[in-house]
C-alpha cells in the first residue's frame, strides 16, 4: 500500500509509538496548510473545558473550545463549513474553510445564526517547519488519511483515532483498543 503524502485537508494520525508524546498522543489533526516551508493543522479530537463564552464573555455561546495544539495557545482559531456568512474565510478542501472575518463572526453567533456542526473553535495550532513534519512521518510518529469524514466537524472526538486505526487494520486494531494508559492492561 502506498503511504499518502501530506497535503492540505488530509489528516495526520498519531502512531501509536507516540504514546509518551503529551501533545499529539492519540491525535488526529486536519491539515489546514502544508508547503515545502511550513505545515499547520489542528487536534481534531481535543475537547478542552472551556466553551466560546469562557473565553469571550460577551459572546453567549456554548460551543465547545479544542486544544489545537501546543504552538501558540493563547490565540483562538476556528475552522468552518459555512463561507458565504464568513467573509476572507481560506478554503482548505472539500467545503471546509479557515478563519475569516471575525466581527461578522461574533455578529452571527450573537444571533445564533451558526450551528455547531458547521464550526470548529480551537486554542492553538499544530505547526512544523521546513521538513520537520516529513522526518516525523519518516520515523513513524504519523501516518496520512483522507479526511473521508462527510463532516468532521461534526465528528465524535473521543472515537476518531480509534476509528482511523481500525481503518487501517493490521496491527493498528490491536492498538485502537488499547487502553489510554497501556500501562493499565
Amino acid at each position: 500500500m502506498v503511504a499518502l503524502k501530506p497535503q492540505k485537508g488530509r489528516l495526520l494520525i498519531a502512531e501509536p509509538s507516540i504514546l509518551n508524546d503529551r501533545s499529539f498522543k492519540r491525535s488526529i489533526i486536519f491539515l489546514t496548510e502544508h508547503s515545502t516551508n511550513s505545515s499547520v493543522g489542528f487536534i481534531m479530537n481535543r475537547p478542552l473545558e472551556y466553551s466560546l463564552s469562557d473565553l469571550i464573555p460577551e459572546i453567549d455561546c456554548d460551543f465547545t473550545i479544542y486544544q489545537g495544539g501546543p504552538v501558540e495557545q493563547d490565540n483562538l482559531y476556528f475552522i468552518h463549513k459555512v463561507p458565504h456568512l464568513l467573509p476572507n474565510s481560506i478554503e482548505v478542501s472539500d467545503g471546509i474553510y479557515w478563519g475569516g472575518d471575525f466581527s461578522s463572526l461574533k455578529t452571527l453567533l450573537l444571533k445564533n445564526k451558526i450551528n455547531p456542526n458547521d464550526i470548529r473553535f480551537f486554542l492553538g495550532y499544530s505547526g512544523w517547519g521546513a521538513n520537520q513534519l516529513e522526518d516525523e512521518l519518516s520515523t513513524n510518529s504519523w501516518f496520512v488519511s483522507e479526511n473521508d469524514y462527510d463532516n468532521i466537524l461534526s465528528k465524535e472526538d473521543d472515537t476518531l483515532w480509534k476509528n482511523k486505526l481500525l481503518q487501517k487494520g493490521g496491527k493498528y486494531k490491536i492498538w485502537a483498543n488499547a487502553p489510554s494508559d497501556v500501562q493499565l492492561n
